[in-house]
């Protein structure tokens, strides 16, 4: 199956479970995989055969710009499920939702979650 890849939309949301979190907020990065046939597309020429990247980027903005929640799991679960309600030419979907900069001790580079879903 053919894709279409959005990769390393960047955010600023309140999301997390420390209070910090939530009244200072931080960067997040959202990357996503939409599963679709691109064929007719392809042939066709026509946008209205396949998905407006610009319109997913803003339904993305929305979610984790807009009501905060204490995981990174239901901001993916919510931009997923906003995909497959908004756009029924994709068949499944892969988030990634990176928070680069948690509030916790150590070195590393970032946390992330991936999910999958599928209709």
């Amino acid at each position: 199956m053919d894709k279409i890849l959005i990769n390393d939309m960047e955010f600023y949301g309140y999301h997390g479970v420390l209070p910090e979190e939530t009244k200072i907020g931080q960067r997040f990065y959202v990357s996503v995989e939409l599963i679709i046939d691109l064929h007719k597309a392809g042939q066709s020429d026509d946008l209205n055969d396949t998905v407006n990247y610009g319109e997913v980027y803003h339904l993305v903005e929305s979610i984790v710009e807009g009501k905060p929640y204490k995981l990174v799991e239901t901001v993916a679960e919510k931009v997923s499920s906003s995909i497959l309600e908004s756009y029924p030419l994709v068949t499944s979907c892969i988030v990634k939702l990176v928070k680069p900069d948690p509030p916790i001790k150590g070195h590393y580079k970032s946390v992330a979650v991936e999910i999958q879903r599928s209709r």
